[in-house]
């Protein structure tokens, strides 16, 4: 069994996009500049922000933080969101998710200029996307091909089974692991197939974003599967100073001995989604998608 350590093979691209940063700085002026719209205080989400904007640092960024509470109204988010998408200064800004419930989700993504969608949720970079057209790929997604690209899994060919089908991970994933790229014939799995452990242990590939904490058991997994772990469940703990630990999709502790290679939980796809948004804010920036 071999891990994948997001952490490391995101490092190394990180160095890649500060050298391309620095280059663009130098033939342009410009820097790039990466708008964050936090709306509340879930801690998952300040978490995840805060990440991004190290990261921004870290290849030489400049990013930005709008803070609203709870009880912001739609029509003043959709207001802030219309004046970045006018902001020449701004390269690309994301409206970080979940939402409150009395604001609507797909409104808000629609209200955003595709051309600085950078987290790719906008129907128009779905659809170029989906017909393998330059668009922003969304992160997580992207992520994942680049993790099994610069591990040198061969894809081409492989049975990739995809647990999960939401918009912003199941879905665009499977499209991209079935496109020329990653060449894969897959499968998606959701909440009404049957017989779902016979279907995941004949994957080459398993890929898992249910959100439920161990749901891939042993008796899922093929004798040397590569498997992908996208959950990130925040489960209640006392070994950590915040007394929580995240906890992913697989069973780890008795999966792993019979994978060819595994992603860990934390470490593994999450340092890939974070890197995947400095990625398309420097196509935005380079006007390359």
């Amino acid at each position: 069994m071999q891990l994948i350590d997001g952490n490391k093979i995101a490092k190394e691209i990180k160095a890649e996009i500060a050298e391309s940063t620095k280059k663009l700085i130098e033939k342009t002026g410009k820097t790039p500049k990466l708008t964050a719209i936090l709306v509340g205080h879930d801690g998952g989400s300040e978490s995840y922000v805060s990440f991004k904007m190290k990261d921004c640092q870290e290849v030489g960024f400049i990013s930005d933080l709008i803070r609203f509470e709870d009880d912001v109204t739609e029509k003043e988010l959709l207001d802030t969101i219309e004046k970045l998408n006018n902001d020449a200064s701004v390269t690309g800004f994301i409206v970080q998710l979940p939402l409150p419930k009395h604001i609507n989700e797909q409104k808000v993504i629609e209200a955003i200029n595709p051309e600085k969608d950078v987290d790719g949720f906008h129907p128009t970079n779905v659809g170029k996307m989906t017909i393998g057209l330059p668009s922003f790929v969304s992160a997580t997604p992207m992520g994942i091909t680049l993790l099994l690209k610069r591990s040198g899994i061969e894809t081409s060919g492989k049975n990739c089974v995809v647990i999960g089908r939401s918009n912003i991970v199941g879905r665009p994933l499977s499209i991209l692991m079935s496109q020329k790229e990653m060449n894969c014939t897959v499968t998606v799995c959701h909440s009404a197939t049957k017989n779902m452990k016979e279907i995941c242990a004949n994957a080459d590939i398993l890929i898992s974003a249910m959100g439920k904490p161990n749901f891939v058991t042993a008796d899922m997994v093929k004798e040397g599967a590569v498997v992908i772990d996208v959950g990130t469940t925040r489960m209640p703990s006392t070994e950590t100073k915040s007394g929580f630990k995240l906890t992913g999709d697989v069973d780890f502790k008795n999966v792993a001995d019979k994978c060819s290679y595994i992603t860990p939980v934390p470490g593994g796809v999450g340092p890939m989604t974070r890197l995947s948004l400095l990625l398309n804010t420097l196509k935005a920036a380079e006007k390359t998608f």
